[in-house]
């Protein structure tokens, strides 16, 4: 269970960190959003990719990956356009 949690953590961050990084810009977002984020593109990335019937192949999943790794840009993008607009209208 512990173990489950641990990894889940560490993907959202990868994938979260990935996402951040193909976002053009400057996200005025906080670590725990990222990580939040990228769990949650990598959830609905691999029940996407399973429900395209590529969500586990013989080697690395690339497709599911690529998958992630955009819903998790589009995340951060509404999520900083979000944080922005919010930040800006208490300005």
């Amino acid at each position: 269970m512990i173990s489950s949690i641990i990894s889940a953590i560490v993907v959202g961050a990868i994938i979260g960190a990935l996402g951040r990084l193909v976002v053009r810009g400057k996200q005025n977002i906080s670590v725990i959003a990222t990580i939040a984020i990228g769990i949650l593109a990598a959830l609905v990335g691999a029940f996407i990719a399973q429900a395209l019937g590529v969500g586990n192949t013989g080697g690395i999943d690339w497709i599911k990956l690529v998958l992630q790794v955009v819903l998790a840009a589009i995340g951060v993008s509404v999520f900083a356009g979000f944080a922005g607009t919010r930040t800006r209208a208490r300005a």
